[in-house]
């Protein structure tokens, strides 16, 4: 079977996004855009929807999408893993379009994921509870909503604020007007992943999924975590091509250090794991099932950490100072381990 993400138009768009992504989000430009107000480059990202249409790929084209899916979506956040940078793709693109899609309401689709699909429009959702798991933070009831939801992709600059709640028939998803909540930003391990609280005292919202969101919700927990594994296995990628060219430009003892056996051996541990990552995110996207979907969880997880701990340390000690980027990717190896779950977690399910 062709893996999903290797196919001609796969790779076309891999090479697109590449290039685009080389050319105007280097390093530099990466942490600019870490320290601007919105937390990424908008001006890039506008560039991505409207002349590659990322934000586009997953949603139908009776929707204003491109109708291709979660492969072409994950070629896209491999690329942006890759070069660690900030972007709506994962929250607004990938988890709130998911999340619209799943309630069977073609009235909410068409008004909201028109402007999502073109990037225009930025949307959040808000979900979890402070330990980071699925079960719903916020209570709907007759007087609105009640709770506070943590880690909230882009919370709080959203134009756009979907909510799952506890309802009395398990879940529902629920559009929540911005101005009667509390956003609030705060601040996380990851520098690139804008997280916020969201906070409810009897806000009214409208129900928009039919016929109740708990398994569309268990789905959307699945595709949410696919994505994650996709750019977690761009970014260890490029962690280790980092790592393989600074050994055989560094020199000790006359030669590269590349060229000793022991750290040959390292290097070639974590590109086994790579590979590993590779195939369990593969098998998640061909099968789907919530088995394929845990293990790429964690084997994606572990072999993004594996590499960006390997790369601090065959970097040595430049590898630890702001400069260099090598904590950039320690830390989103570590931040992405934790979205959507804590991995132990998934182990034991």
């Amino acid at each position: 079977m062709t893996d999903p993400m290797d196919t001609g138009e796969a790779r076309a768009l891999r090479d697109a996004v590449r290039t685009l992504l080389t050319r105007r989000s280097g390093p530099a430009a990466v942490r600019a855009a870490m320290e601007s107000p919105l937390g990424h480059d908008d001006k890039l990202w506008s560039t991505l929807c409207e002349q590659i249409g990322v934000a586009a790929l997953a949603i139908p084209e009776h929707y204003g999408g491109a109708g291709a899916g979660l492969a072409e979506a994950c070629v896209v956040l491999a690329e942006l893993g890759r070069t660690l940078t900030p972007a709506p793709m994962l929250g607004s693109a990938v988890l709130c379009g998911e999340a619209l899609l799943r309630t069977g309401n073609d009235e909410a689709c068409e008004r909201l994921l028109p402007g999502i699909a073109a990037g225009t429009t930025l949307a959040a959702l808000a979900w979890s509870a402070a330990d980071g798991r699925w079960t719903p933070a916020l209570r709907a009831s007759d007087a609105g909503l009640d709770g506070r939801a943590h880690y909230v992709l882009d919370g709080d600059i959203a134009d756009v604020l979907l909510a799952v709640a506890r309802t009395d028939d398990g879940a529902g998803l629920f559009e929540v007007p911005l101005e009667g909540v509390r956003r609030s930003r705060v601040t996380s391990l990851d520098p690139g992943r804008r997280l916020a609280v969201v906070e409810c005292a009897s806000t009214p919202a409208r129900r928009l999924d039919i016929g109740g969101f708990a398994e569309p919700l268990r789905r959307l927990r699945d595709t949410a975590t696919v994505a994650v594994a996709a750019e977690q296995v761009g970014a260890a990628a490029r962690a280790l091509e980092l790592t393989v060219e600074y050994t055989k430009q560094r020199r000790q003892f006359g030669r590269p250090i590349g060229s000793f056996q022991a750290l040959k051996h390292r290097m070639a541990d974590v590109h086994v794991h790579v590979e590993a990552a590779r195939s369990a995110l593969y098998a998640a996207l061909v099968d789907g099932d919530p088995e394929a979907v845990l293990t790429a969880k964690v084997v994606c997880g572990e072999a993004f950490a594996h590499a960006a701990a390997e790369m601090i340390q065959l970097h040595g000690g430049i590898a630890i100072t702001w400069e260099h980027d090598a904590h950039l990717y320690f830390k989103r190896a570590h931040g992405t381990a934790l979205l959507f779950g804590d991995p132990g977690l998934a182990l034991s399910r």
